[in-house]
């Protein structure tokens, strides 16, 4: 059972009070610690999951008065062992008011709204360190699918920074903070942004440097621009583990990586395609691209609702709730779209026709110098059959 260590610092004047609502509590351990002349420090141990009581009692009583500060320490170990209670009812005073009990009567093995908040805010934010990262990230993965080594691939997802800007955008809605969101859809933007326009710079320069090669001809791309029914419910699980773990306080790298398998190959693949101007492909990738961030940021928003993400104070529930119905509406609906023109065009427009195929081969192997004076392009069960005047046919 995972533990929090709350330092409560308040003004000399209120240590009573600040006791007093401590003593109320049932089952919970606290202890007094250096007094200073101008301010009392008390300090209390409690369960991950009962953590957020504590503190919107605290805040609630405190939130306003110079000198009030409250500082949340992860506990590694503690002896003896916690263990948990069997009725956890009547837990906080009638005084934390109504949104305290509520909270209190529904509690959920999740760390604090101010951990979640605190965890989430700086990945949100656009920074140096998240360009860079992206940009790295964006090579890699380039460098990966254009050798077609899937080893490398998930090297770039490994350091794709896109974990934190979704999750944020999820959080703002059910907390409904708009500063929130609008710095991580710009992080999240910027980042797009990013890896496409490295992605587009490397395919110019691929098609530079191979004229008669396709890009399409390699596995790791080609898979990426057929977009299929089950692509949402990867991008959906991601989302739904990626909020999680940070809700359950676990380290969330893996799942970063797992959030990136939906979104960064096949946004990298689209630039690729542009930049080599294979412009319909492209647009498969990025359909794929849409439908992935759709379907995580969907089920961040769900999977906070079901952990009971709300904010502090009980005004403002209204308010969350309001944009979070939004925000679910808003995806199911993005989401509807994308996977009625999967089902109208599966595959994301299917292969290539046999006329666009005959027309590829007979372009390549002119582009190899054309080793036969005579030759007639011919298409049977699927194979190029190259005839060659007065010898039998046989397959290449």
């Amino acid at each position: 059972m995972a533990q929090r260590v709350l330092k409560v610092l308040v003004p000399l004047a209120e240590k009573e009070r600040a006791l007093g609502l401590l003593d109320r509590q049932q089952d919970l351990r606290f202890w007094q610690e250096e007094t200073s002349t101008e301010s009392f420090v008390v300090s209390v141990l409690v369960e991950v999951e009962r953590s957020e009581v504590v503190m919107d009692l605290f805040a609630a009583a405190f939130t306003g008065i110079d000198g009030f500060q409250l500082i949340v320490f992860p506990v590694a170990a503690s002896l003896p062992r916690p263990v948990k209670a069997e009725s956890d009812n009547n837990e906080e005073d009638e005084e934390g008011g109504e949104e305290a009990g509520d909270a209190g009567d529904k509690k959920r093995a999740r760390v604090s709204r101010e951990e979640l908040y605190a965890a989430v805010v700086d990945s949100s934010r656009l920074s140096a360190t998240f360009l860079v990262m992206a940009g790295l990230a964006a090579v890699v993965a380039a460098a990966g699918l254009l050798k077609d080594e899937t080893a490398v691939i998930i090297g770039a997802m490994v350091i794709a920074p896109f974990l934190g800007p979704n999750v944020a955008l999820a959080l703002s809605s059910s907390l409904a903070d708009r500063e929130l969101g609008s710095s991580a859809i710009k992080t999240l933007l910027s980042g797009v942004g990013l890896v496409l326009l490295f992605a587009l710079v490397l395919g110019c320069c691929w098609q530079w440097f191979n004229p008669q090669q396709s890009l399409l001809d390699i596995g790791e791309i080609a898979s990426r621009t057929r977009p299929t029914l089950s692509d949402p419910v990867l991008a959906f699980a991601s989302g739904c583990a990626g909020v999680w773990a940070i809700c359950s306080g676990t380290a969330s790298s893996l799942i970063g990586v797992m959030v990136a398998v939906a979104l960064l190959p096949p946004l990298t693949v689209a630039g690729l395609l542009l930049g080599c101007g294979e412009i319909q492909a492209a647009m498969q990738a990025l359909l794929l691209f849409c439908t992935n961030i759709i379907g995580i940021n969907l089920a961040g928003v769900l999977t906070f609702y079901l952990h009971g993400v709300t904010p502090r104070m009980w005004w403002e529930e209204g308010r969350a709730k309001a944009a979070r119905r939004r925000a679910v509406a808003l995806w199911s609906l993005l989401m509807g779209l994308l996977l009625a023109v999967l089902l109208l065009f599966p595959g994301g427009g299917g292969p290539l026709s046999e006329e666009k195929a005959v027309s590829r081969v007979e372009s390549e192997r002119q582009a190899r110098g054309g080793r036969e004076e005579s030759m007639n392009g011919q298409l049977f069960r699927g194979r190029f059959l190259p005839v060659v005047a007065g010898s039998p046919a046989r397959t290449r």
